[in-house]
């Protein structure tokens, strides 16, 4: 508006015919004024301009670097799940093979010859070792992340084998199985079940469920699950792991 009105005073004293040189002076003067303006405005319009375009650069760099994290993360996690799968079957294997090696390591009692055909040794064989060959092919279904047939053969296991050793970890693998594929809701289920087996892997399981709860938005209940893994198995790793999230998500807290 001051513009305007400097711009319409010029014309009228220019048509009027009867500026001073003072009056023109002063004129000129506002004229070259209002030109710095209009060219300080330009210049901030450009600096803006470079501004916003700097920003959106700046974002679409950290959109593209959250992404490679979280796709980092993802793989770290299956990695977890393969090795953790392979530890468990390492273990079962060692199980067995201590329990072969102390029946071969028994005396063995004299017996009174027995009919050849009484005898059935066959299926007494392939009876041995059946619920380790199954967990063992359970889990290497997981591991070849065919995670639906996994779930199924994890459930058989625990179905045929109830009050094997075992159990608890099948149940375990079918809520890892539910993790990985980010159904979280259904995995805490599943989780949580571990827990109805004893204490063999309640204290992983505990931990599990913690990190289902933060997924679903809930950390009350996550630093809950984590803070009975420690006061009930204070001693294991999956302890030393609830405090490293404890103290992670406490700095988190505004």
């Amino acid at each position: 508006m001051n513009r305007a009105l400097g711009a319409a005073a010029i014309m009228a004293v220019l048509a009027s015919g009867c500026a001073s040189r003072g009056a023109v002076h002063r004129l000129q003067s506002e004229l070259d004024r209002l030109r710095t303006e209009m060219s300080e405005l330009r210049s901030a319009q450009d600096t803006t301009s470079r501004d916003v375009t700097r920003a959106r650069n700046d974002l679409a760099a950290l959109d593209a670097r959250l992404a490679e994290a979280q796709a980092g993360a993802r793989s770290v996690a299956e990695e977890i799940a393969r090795l953790s799968a392979r530890a468990d079957a390492a273990a079962a294997t060692i199980g067995e093979t201590r329990t072969r090696v102390e029946q071969l390591a028994a005396p063995t009692p004299a017996r009174p010859s027995v009919p050849a055909e009484a005898l059935h040794p066959a299926p007494a064989a392939e009876r041995r070792g059946e619920p380790e060959q199954a967990y063992a092919a359970a889990l290497a279904t997981f591991r070849a992340r065919e995670h639906g047939q996994a779930v199924l053969d994890f459930l058989d296991f625990i179905t045929k084998y109830p009050k094997h050793p075992l159990a608890a970890n099948a149940q375990y693998w079918i809520g890892e199985a539910y993790y990985v594929q980010r159904d979280y809701r259904q995995a805490l289920v599943e989780f949580q079940k571990v827990l109805e087996h004893g204490e063999r892997k309640a204290a992983d399981a505990l931990l599990k469920v913690g990190l289902c709860y933060v997924n679903l938005r809930d950390t009350s209940h996550a630093r809950q699950a984590w803070m009975r893994v420690i006061n009930e198995h204070p001693r294991t790793d999956a302890a030393d792991k609830a405090r490293a999230f404890l103290r992670s998500y406490a700095a988190r807290r505004p």
